[in-house]
């Protein structure tokens, strides 16, 4: 095994429990990474076809909550169709650390919203899910990410949390098939890609379960605030990077901008906790 094999083995798995914990996040902590050692062209297909899987069963595990948010997500289910098969017809055509600009540049804000606590409230009407789902098809089809723009999105619901996991699986699993349909036809599926797929597939099947049994056990919020900071960091750490690379900065002044990221995170981390604090003490005064 090389070292960028053991590093992404690693991550898949710290993703794949985050996954069972939350019920999302596999791709948005895994690629940050992962883009770090391997192309989109390699490791897109590889993540696909697993989270076809993992998908599959947070909305089995879900199933109960299926026929109370169905309507919500078809018009962007259906959005989604022109979307994946635009963004997986860009894949193999743009030049692969452009995209990882744009992956790390569109994932930073993303994050930094959700740390942030920014959760407004947006009516989810045809007019607005079928563009959301077509805008989102391109990014997944691109990136395999759509973690963050789809809890953005559904925070603002009022869903209850099985709820939540539902609408979201439900959306993943239509994304992450249609894509490896659109894959396939494309002839995406090479050696490299499927070399992955077998050695982060056993990380995988051993993390999800190990993050359905630790949910259970911790702060859920706390929880998700913690992988948002990681990921974070790694995402503002794989920004400086490719701003060198593509030679828009040069070092070390492009890891200003990883510098920046870690304080403004450091800071929104400080404020989410001392807001927990405080919210117990002054509990008694407002009853």
């Amino acid at each position: 095994m090389t070292e960028e094999l053991s590093v992404l083995v690693l991550i898949t798995l710290a993703a794949a429990v985050v996954n069972g914990a939350l019920g999302h996040g596999f791709s948005s902590i895994t690629v940050p990474v992962a883009l770090l050692f391997y192309t989109s062209r390699i490791l897109n297909p590889a993540l696909v076809l697993l989270e076809v899987c993992i998908n599959t069963a947070i909305v089995l595990m879900s199933r109960s909550s299926l026929p109370g948010v169905g309507k919500r997500v078809v018009p962007i289910v259906l959005g989604l169709v022109p979307g994946i098969v635009l963004g997986s017809l860009l894949l193999p055509r743009i030049n692969a650390e452009w995209l990882k600009l744009f992956v790390y540049a569109l994932l930073l804000p993303l994050i930094l919203l959700q740390a942030g606590g920014i959760r407004k409230p947006v009516r989810l009407t045809p007019t607005v899910g079928a563009p959301f789902g077509t805008s989102l098809g391109i990014l997944y089809s691109l990136t395999t990410i759509s973690g963050p723009p789809l809890a953005l999105l559904f925070n603002g619901q009022g869903l209850a949390k099985r709820d939540f996991r539902a609408a979201i699986g439900l959306i993943r699993v239509a994304e992450s098939t249609l894509t490896a349909i659109a894959y396939y036809h494309l002839g995406l599926y090479t050696a490299p890609s499927l070399q992955v797929l077998a050695w982060i597939a056993p990380s995988v099947a051993v993390g999800l379960p190990i993050g359905a049994l630790l949910i259970q056990r911790l702060d859920a919020e706390v929880f998700r605030r913690l992988c948002m900071s990681f990921d974070a960091w790694i995402v503002g750490f794989g920004l400086s990077k490719v701003l060198v690379t593509l030679g828009l900065v040069l070092s070390p002044w492009a890891y200003l901008v990883w510098t920046l990221v870690v304080i403004l995170d450091l800071a929104l981390l400080t404020a989410f906790f001392g807001g927990r604090r405080l919210a117990p003490s002054l509990s008694p005064i407002q009853e």
